[in-house]
């Protein structure tokens, strides 16, 4: 017996979906307006697709294409704040995925460069992102744990998949002074997002809280 998808929302359940997800988030504790903003323009739900698009607008990870998750709105939020990013900031983000996270913070950076292993993805968040109008993204196919390293330094890097330690080509393409914020730990089950500061000294590291993501895998996928 196969699931048939829920029926679309009506235009004022829909809007009391968004605001219940915006007021959501503010209880997480995403509080900076700027992200707030940014993830009031870019509808979750454009990212979420068949069975499970009806639970866009619900704070928790949700399967997409590929074996892959869209993360949960709140951690989208928190890393997002944590990354601090800057309207003249060039972001790579590792682990495209849905392009959720891309977009938003296509909204607060100057460019961001986000990389997926999976040709599949990243060939339908491109779609997306044409859609939305979103110019100022660079997506393309390759091995995340390599970073960009044409195009770096960043000012700020973001991994949205866990490895034991920040891989040492995403750390030597931070700049000085530049922040990176992805999640650490050698297992699914005990990880921790953490945020690195880049210093003319070295690197500072911050434990900000537990969280669960999928393993940032080197190579490519085979789609």
């Amino acid at each position: 017996m196969t699931e048939t998808p829920e029926p679309p929302l009506g235009p004022e359940e829909l809007a009391e979906r968004k605001m219940r997800f915006l007021f959501g988030l503010r209880s997480k504790g995403v509080t900076e307006a700027r992200v707030l903003a940014a993830m009031e323009r870019i509808d979750r739900g454009q990212f979420v697709r068949g069975l499970f698009s009806a639970r866009a607008y619900e704070d928790m990870p949700l399967p997409i294409a590929c074996g892959q998750t869209i993360s949960q709105p709140s951690i989208v939020g928190l890393m997002t704040q944590a990354l601090d990013v800057g309207t003249r900031d060039t972001v790579l983000e590792v682990g495209t995925g849905s392009g959720y996270q891309a977009a938003v913070l296509a909204c607060l950076a100057r460019r961001v460069h986000t990389i997926d292993r999976h040709r599949r993805l990243v060939r339908e968040a491109e779609e997306l992102f044409r859609r939305l109008d979103l110019t100022n993204i660079v997506a393309r196919a390759g091995d995340g744990s390599r970073g960009l390293p044409e195009q770096a330094p960043f000012d700020r890097i973001l991994v949205t998949a866990a490895a034991e330690d920040p891989p040492g080509p995403l750390l030597s393409q931070l700049k000085i002074g530049g922040i990176m914020v992805l999640p650490v730990g050698q297992s699914d089950t005990v990880q921790s997002l953490i945020r690195v500061r880049r210093l003319e000294t070295g690197f500072d590291y911050e434990e900000l809280r537990p969280v669960r993501f999928v393993p940032l895998v080197e190579g490519m996928a085979s789609d």
